[in-house]
């Protein structure tokens, strides 16, 4: 059984448009990978790099997101957690226009890598934010709606992103998708979200270390941090490198690999949202193992199959269930350390962008060196170690 689910008892409504609101900025998060994801290949031709060089502007996204993430742990016991998600979004909106008129790969991977920025700041405190707005029994629903904010731009945006790609080039998506969604993400996220009250005291500035010192200390956290990392690193194959892998192998057109990437997506979302519902009956320790197994083992047999349509299947169910990894995963994470929600918060980012910088970087030589299906039995290999700290070494503090 739960307990602590009196923790926000008696807090005020956040209102109606709260969660429709995180869920925008969420699906702001999104809209980058799209891009890189879908276009990777018309990205390189253009300035003559092939995949799995042009894939580094992940890799240094990701890795300029780490040192942001770990600077959120201060700033996020020094500053209202709503300003620190209104900068991220700015931060989409600048990476966006920057994108959108690069004119070398020098310049795009400058802006591209802003995204890590902007992720590192959106991500902790949006669900940061749930833990302030939302009950305990309702934060783990929430968190699902968070997780399909972000994968429900690929639903949405992979069509369009194609669509917008054959009409004016890769850096059309950026301008007129990308730009346009992060704008009315600021808007809504200024108006639509209330700013809590922030209780500080003199010792607020020590506060910084005394979160990691806790965290780090705390066996069951610090596992978490550690299986965020692995579980982010073999996603990367389905994330970053399957729709490339698709058209490579399968030779899928760009209009049938965003239909591809949508399907996936949408198995994302719904695994997502989903696990809500299971972690009512399982825990969220036990969803978060059992989801990450399935999500490595169908990853492994995704880049092996040498069949389309048992690719196809193992890809579809691989999403689902990193879909519901993540979203008990980061309910799990919510609830290690409740006294620096922020800082563990902000941890798991920076523990997500490694993960998907070693994932990110590692696959893409890889690939260049023995292709996909070594890709997969390494990357896949790494999600099941995930799974096996997350069962072994972390525990659920909501359940007694």
């Amino acid at each position: 059984m739960e307990a602590g689910s009196d923790l926000n008892k008696g807090q005020k409504s956040p209102g109606r448009l709260v969660l429709p609101t995180l869920f925008l900025t969420r699906f702001i998060m999104g809209t980058p990978g799209i891009v890189s994801g879908l276009l990777l290949i018309e990205m390189g031709a253009s300035f003559g790099t092939p995949v799995g060089i042009t894939g580094q502007i992940r890799t240094a996204s990701s890795i300029l997101g780490v040192v942001a993430a770990l600077v959120m742990g201060a700033l996020s016991v020094r500053f209202d957690h709503k300003s620190l998600l209104l900068t991220g979004v700015v931060l989409y909106i600048v990476s966006s226009l920057g994108c959108s008129f690069s004119v070398s790969f020098g310049m795009l991977m400058l802006f591209f890598t802003l995204n890590g920025v902007a992720f590192s700041l959106v991500s902790p405190m949006s669900s940061t934010l749930v833990a302030e707005y939302y009950p305990l029994e309702r934060r783990t629903t929430a968190i699902g709606w968070l997780i399909a904010g972000g994968s429900s731009a690929y639903v949405i945006g992979a069509q369009v992103t194609a669509l917008i790609a054959n009409v004016g080039g890769w850096q059309s998506a950026f301008l007129w998708f990308m730009f346009p969604i992060a704008s009315l993400g600021l808007l809504t996220a200024r108006f639509f979200l209330p700013s809590v009250e922030r209780h500080r005291t003199p010792t607020d500035s020590g506060k910084y270390l005394d979160g990691f010192k806790a965290i780090l200390s705390h066996r069951s956290a610090a596992s978490c941090i550690a299986g965020t990392a692995l579980r982010a690193a073999s996603f990367q194959v389905v994330l970053l490198y399957s729709t490339s892998m698709m058209r490579q192998q399968f030779s899928f057109s760009r209009g049938t690999a965003s239909l591809f990437m949508t399907i996936s997506a949408m198995c994302y979302t719904v695994g997502s949202i989903v696990a809500g519902r299971f972690v009512q009956k399982m825990g969220r320790k036990r969803m978060t193992v059992f989801a990450t197994f399935l999500a490595a083992f169908f990853t492994l047999v995704f880049t092996l199959s040498g069949d389309l349509w048992l690719a196809l299947a193992t890809n579809f169910l691989s999403a689902w269930f990193y879909g519901t990894s993540v979203s008990s995963g980061q309910s799990l994470n919510l609830e290690q350390v409740p006294s620096f929600r922020g800082t563990m918060m902000s941890l798991n980012s920076a523990t997500a962008s490694i993960g998907a910088a070693l994932g990110a970087g590692l696959g893409g030589l890889i690939i260049l060196r023995y292709g996909y299906g070594v890709l997969g039995v390494a990357l896949g290999l790494v999600g099941i170690a995930a799974g096996g700290i997350f069962h072994f070494l972390v525990s659920d503090p909501t359940r007694t």
